[in-house]
């Protein structure tokens, strides 16, 4: 947050802070579909078939 409110204090982002802004971005945006889907009016029922769907260990492994 304070990265966000420099420019708006008068500051101005360095080229690391850049790259370190558009990392964050990036992470934000592979959690997206998950949090939208959680967002969504009755998304509380699906729960349990959200967590089902993203438990890996339901698929069995080749041993």
């Amino acid at each position: 947050m304070p990265l966000l409110m420099k420019v708006r204090n008068g500051g101005h982002w360095t080229p690391d802070e850049k790259l370190e802004l558009i990392r964050h971005l990036r992470r934000m945006v592979r959690l997206s579909p998950y949090l939208i889907a959680l967002l969504l009016p009755g998304s509380i029922l699906f729960l349990p078939i959200y967590a089902w769907w993203l438990d890996r260990r339901r698929v069995r492994r080749e041993d």
